[in-house]
């Protein structure tokens, strides 16, 4: 088991109605003036906001609103935000909404505290925020798993580039997990969610290290959860122990849990956000769908013991130690067509991606050819393209 250093700052309010609490957990921080941030009208037409409004008035606590946040939240409004923010003596960054909201608010919350810098630097590498804002979110999707990651992703429409911004900074200071806020949740958008959250622990299950049988049980049964959560939600959409049981894991899942004594990247993420940065339409959860087969199967010789123990552990398959790359395969095959049972794409024709923009999203992902993907078998520039090439045949 490799070193690690594991911190998980963001405090959980779970359950029903949880969300009245928000002013009262807000006061603690004695701001002068939050920044309410949201996506679009739903937000406002289920009457979340008017209950959010009321809690911050009853503490007394002065507030500014910013909607429109789009899925693969975008830079302009994150810059809006900031100078929203400056104006308006901001010092306390709340997100309603999904993982598009809790990162554009991230965002925010770093250009704010950090003026002298552009806040897509943050994003390209070229600087640290050395502060930020104090910050919570009241999630309404289970999904990104924004709520306790130390994540950030935000897109750049001008140059159609999504970029990740990582580090302890990004935290929530709290996050409100109410069930109850995603029964209206879409079904296409349910099974997105089931898609991301379970892919956030299955990419870290196949990052490189050795002897984590312990981590390995909690992303084991993680996956699994969340397979079955994901059923029962697309059942029945108000069936509160599926929905909490999702949301739940949702926050596990990416809160850097599941990669303890590993190391960590998230690969397919990385492949994926170059497609949604490209195709803006391209919701996350499909694109990762379409993704994940291919790679798996590009990638999976490289170690075929622990191919073997995630087709046993989280797919029930009796070994073939004969044939034990038909055992892989197998495993491979059948959560292929578990994303096409929910509704997900198995393939990027199905998401409108035109081949001819192959060799970019390669060439953008592996960084101009400087920069390999982490793995038992570390992609390159011309094996990410293989990638892209299969998941495109695929569809």
């Amino acid at each position: 088991m490799n070193n690690f250093i594991y911190e998980t700052p963001t405090k959980v309010y779970f359950g029903k109605d949880e969300e009245l609490k928000v002013g009262k957990i807000i006061a603690e921080f004695h701001p002068k003036k939050v920044l309410v941030h949201f996506g679009g009208n739903s937000a406002r037409k289920s009457g979340l906001l008017d209950k959010v409004e009321n809690c911050l008035r009853e503490e007394n606590i002065s507030f500014v609103e910013l909607g429109g946040v789009v899925a693969n939240p975008e830079l302009p409004l994150v810059r809006e935000g900031i100078e929203l923010g400056k104006k308006e003596g901001v010092d306390f960054v709340l997100a309603v909404g999904g993982g598009s909201v809790l990162d554009s608010s991230k965002a925010i919350a770093n250009g704010l505290a950090n003026p002298e810098v552009d806040v897509w630097d943050f994003h390209c590498g070229k600087a640290v925020p050395q502060k930020t804002l104090s910050k919570g979110a009241i999630l309404t999707l289970a999904a990104a798993g924004s709520e306790m990651s130390s994540s950030c992703v935000i897109s750049n429409p001008e140059t159609g580039e999504k970029r990740g911004c990582n580090g302890l900074f990004n935290r929530m200071n709290f996050a409100i997990e109410n069930p109850v806020l995603t029964y209206t949740v879409s079904p296409y958008q349910t099974a997105c969610g089931a898609v991301d959250i379970a892919m956030h622990t299955i990419e870290r299950y196949f990052c490189p290290g050795e002897d984590t049988y312990l981590t390995d049980s909690i992303a084991e049964a993680v996956i699994k959860s969340v397979r079955k959560a994901a059923g029962d939600c697309l059942k029945n959409p108000e069936d509160y122990a599926a929905r909490a049981n999702m949301m739940w894991a949702s926050s596990l899942a990416h809160n850097g849990l599941t990669q303890c004594g590993r190391e960590f990247q998230l690969v397919v993420h990385q492949l994926e956000h170059e497609v949604s940065g490209m195709y803006p339409e391209v919701a996350h959860g499909a694109g990762l769908a379409a993704l994940w087969c291919s790679w798996a199967r590009y990638v999976y010789k490289a170690n075929i013991n622990r191919w073997l123990q995630y087709a046993s552990n989280v797919w029930g398959l009796d070994i073939d130690f004969e044939h034990p790359e038909k055992t892989i395969e197998t495993a491979i095959d059948m959560q292929e067509q578990y994303y096409a049972s929910i509704g997900m794409p198995i393939g990027l024709k199905e998401l409108g991606v035109k081949e001819d923009d192959l060799a970019k999203l390669a060439l953008d992902c592996s960084r101009n050819k400087t920069r390999s993907l982490i793995g038992y078998k570390p992609l390159a520039y011309e094996d990410i393209l293989v990638i892209y090439q299969m998941a495109y045949e695929r569809g």
